[in-house]
């Protein structure tokens, strides 16, 4: 039968000049706060290495480490992302940015967030919880440019010209979206005053919505916006298409989908239930799939440009981004399997894994993009080619310093802590473990230094670059269809088995989580994605004719990609989230675990300022030798009233969950004034700032106040009484230390800390 030809839509030509002036200041914005993360990598790098570097409170690790990560993660990268996101939309959509408006709030938004976060920190402003520290009044500011950032997409999105979605636009499309649901959930906190809010959630609940927020901030602000960029400016530097069509698929909906239940292997052999972190293992054991799949898609593109590689930096360093991202997302999976992670986990093997991926991964990246953007954006040519080659080479060599620095102290750690003599007592005690990796610690303050040297050159050769040009304007002729058809193929992507198919596994999804077999319900889904991929791909590989692709035809339907990119997205948070919530709040009725006291309250207020959390973990796992070490293995009843948990993820310092009466107060007190004295070797700042630092008890009212709102059972009396209450306590504690000769200001702040740190793991203690 012969085919009717379809009737043509009117169509006009126009002009549209590219806003180019928001990427320029956001390669800024990122290449200086790049040198700002990486100067305050080697503060801490240093002071883990060297005591003494720990000058003044402010300066402390347990303060700047935060700092570090969220410059590194929201300040450089997220500069860098909006850069590239803006830069390579624009021109895959055909389109302007719809609002100049929007562009400069989000800048100047983005870059007030990261100033009140330098701000904040520094002075102990936090709510604690890793990657999201920032406390409520900042959290709420960052969704709000967030959205701003969303409406600006998602407006150009439906004012575009080419009506194909590219692959790129598709993994902002994820990103945009989930960010958002992370971030608004993770952030849900009842706010004390201005500057101080307690998590909404407690205990495990909180535990397992930070991870499930914190694994899935690395999966969808530092992979799969990255995964866009590469998509977009590694063919355009090769001048090759993309390896493959349908890998990019996969790649995509694997990714999305799989990444979101695997937060919970951050908790492997903790108090987590089983359940959960059988999921979370398999789930990221699976993940090596669809991250290699990437990884092969962009190296590929490669192919036939080794000759252009040999001399190109801007090539080199997104070769050597892939490879580490291959890199990372083998160690990744294999770092997720209960035995590796109970050898790996709480040691410096996590940071070494962590590092190559920002320092490769998204390091590499950025140098790439900003060596090819800069040029173009100020029309002319890399100042120095020779320059941005010894920037990769010493690059290079100090990220692998650092990671195997990291490995070698890793394994060091996690084999000392378990060694065990004949008799079956411990080898080494937690101190001679730290001495030990002293040597490690220089070599990745050498690798670490290396890496920021090589990043000044950069910014040093692309600001002379950018000098020796002038900002230059994109404009481009662009067909604007007047009128839209009625696309007679929508009804078969809406009714199409696909989607049908996709609609009836995540409505399955959704009422399985209401019942009880919650471990069938985990392998049931499991069950149901393996089917609906291996669906997927017996389609792609059954038409040559990609007109006639289901995917195809869904890459032109922005609302309806969007719609099932939140789907695949939310399946596995609602699963995992919300058994939990339900679950968790009863495993405390069997013990008698109270709440904190007025005063030990205070005591854990200072300890997360400190970010003692992140040196000391609370959380003792089920091998003998840790029990032999710390005492009883933690269980969920024991951190049901921390709002937020203080787990931790590393051991720079010993675990504390038992450390109640372990030793007297004086011994805590000399011990904060000077670390080594007690503990020879220790590489723990001083806090003698504790003894002159008074606690504002007229504020305890409040903190009590706003817990008993979270359900932390508080009587109207413990509230009302707060004040007295917590100095009658430290009136004993201060008549302790006078009979050791130690006289302290009961309203002190080392007082406070002090019946924090007695109360941990006793019976019926806090």
């Amino acid at each position: 039968m012969k085919k009717t030809a379809k009737p043509a839509e009117a169509q006009r030509r126009v002009t549209i000049t590219y806003n180019d002036w928001v990427v320029r200041w956001f390669i800024m914005a990122s290449v200086t706060f790049a040198l700002v993360a990486l100067l305050l990598g080697v503060i801490v790098a240093t002071q883990l290495a060297f005591q003494g570097a720990n000058l003044h409170p402010i300066l402390s690790y347990g303060r700047l480490r935060p700092l570090h990560t969220n410059a590194a993660i929201f300040a450089f990268v997220g500069n860098m992302m909006f850069a590239g996101v803006y830069y390579s939309s624009q021109r895959l959509m055909k389109a302007r940015l719809p609002s100049d408006f929007l562009a400069k709030f989000h800048f100047f938004g983005w870059q007030a967030i990261i100033v009140a976060a330098a701000i904040s920190l520094p002075l102990g402003i936090t709510s604690g919880k890793e990657y999201a520290e920032l406390e409520w009044p900042i959290d709420i500011a960052i969704a709000l440019v967030w959205v701003v950032f969303g409406i600006n997409f998602f407006w150009m999105l439906a004012k575009r010209a080419e009506k194909h979605l590219y692959v790129g636009l598709w993994f902002y499309i994820a990103t945009i979206v989930t960010i958002a649901i992370l971030h608004i959930v993770n952030s849900l906190a009842i706010p004390v005053s201005a500057i101080k809010g307690y998590s909404l959630f407690g205990g495990t609940q909180d535990a397992l919505i930070q991870w499930w927020y914190g694994h899935n901030a690395v999966a969808f602000f530092l992979t799969t916006p990255i995964l866009g960029i590469m998509y977009y400016f590694v063919p355009k530097a090769a001048n090759r298409p993309v390896y493959s069509y349908k890998l990019s698929i996969i790649h995509f909906w694997a990714l999305v989908f799989l990444y979101i239940w695997a937060g919970p292997h951050h908790l492997l052999n903790t108090a987590l239930p089983d359940w959960l972190q059988t999921l979370g293992m398999v789930f990221s054991v699976m993940l090596w799939a669809p991250s290699w799949g990437g990884m092969i898609n962009g190296l590929f593109t490669l192919r036939g440009a080794w000759a252009q590689l040999r001399r190109d930096p801007v090539l080199k360093f997104f070769a050597a981004a892939l490879t580490f991202y291959g890199m990372a997302t083998f160690e990744g999976p294999l770092l997720s399997i209960r035995s590796v992670s109970g050898l790996a986990h709480y040691t410096d093997w996590i940071v070494g894994h962590v590092h190559s991926g920002a320092l490769g991964w998204n390091g590499f990246m950025a140098a790439g993009m900003f060596y090819y953007l800069v040029p173009k954006l100020y029309g002319t040519k890399l100042k120095s080619e020779s320059s941005a080659n010894a920037h990769f080479w010493l690059a290079t060599i100090g990220i692998v310093l650092y990671m195997v620095s990291m490995w070698v102290a890793g394994v060091t750690q996690g084999l000392m802590w378990k060694a065990t003599r004949e008799d079956g007592s411990l080898t080494y005690t937690f101190l001679e473990t730290v001495v030990a990796l002293r040597p490690m610690y220089y070599v990745r303050l050498v690798g670490g230094l290396m890496y920021f040297v090589g990043m000044i050159m950069m910014v040093v050769n692309l600001v002379q670059t950018a000098r020796s040009g002038a900002p230059v304007e994109t404009s481009v002729e662009v067909v604007i269809a007047e009128a839209k058809k009625k696309d007679p193929s929508t009804r078969a992507i809406l009714l199409g088995t696909p989607l049908g198919l996709s609609v009836v596994a995540l409505g399955l999804l959704l009422l399985a989580g209401r019942g009880d077999a919650i471990t069938g319900v985990a392998f049931f889904a499991f069950f149901v994605a393996v089917a609906l991929g291996g669906f997927i791909i017996q389609r792609l590989t059954a038409t040559t004719d990609h007109e006639k692709s289901w995917h195809r035809l869904l890459e032109g339907r922005a609302l309806i990609l969007t719609i099932l990119t939140v789907g695949a997205v939310l399946v596995g948070g609602v699963v995992q989230i919300v058994p939990a919530l339900m679950a968790a709040p009863a495993a405390g009725d069997k013990t008698g675990a109270r709440p904190y006291t007025a005063l030990e309250l205070e005591g854990r207020d200072i300890y997360i300022r400190e970010g003692c959390s992140t040196c000391h973990s609370q959380m003792i796992r089920p091998f003998a030798t840790e029990t032999q070490r710390y005492g009883e293995a933690s269980m969920m009843a024991d951190s049901q009233y921390d709002h937020p948990f203080t787990w931790g993820s590393k051991r720079t310092g010993p675990d504390l969950a038992r450390q109640g009466n372990k030793n007297p107060s004086a011994w805590h007190y000399q011990h904060f004034i000077n670390p080594p004295q007690l503990s020879a070797g220790s590489n723990m700042p001083s806090y003698a700032q504790f003894e002159t630092n008074l606690v504002d008890y007229k504020a305890t009212e409040g903190k009590l106040r706003a817990l008993r709102s979270v359900g932390v059972p508080y009587t109207v009396a413990d509230v009302q009484q707060a004040e007295p209450a917590a100095l009658k306590q430290a009136e004993k504690i201060t008549a302790d230390l006078a009979e050791q000769k130690i006289k302290v200001d009961p309203r002190s702040e080392m007082v406070a800390i002090i019946a924090y740190l007695q109360c941990l793991g006793l019976p019926g203690g806090g």
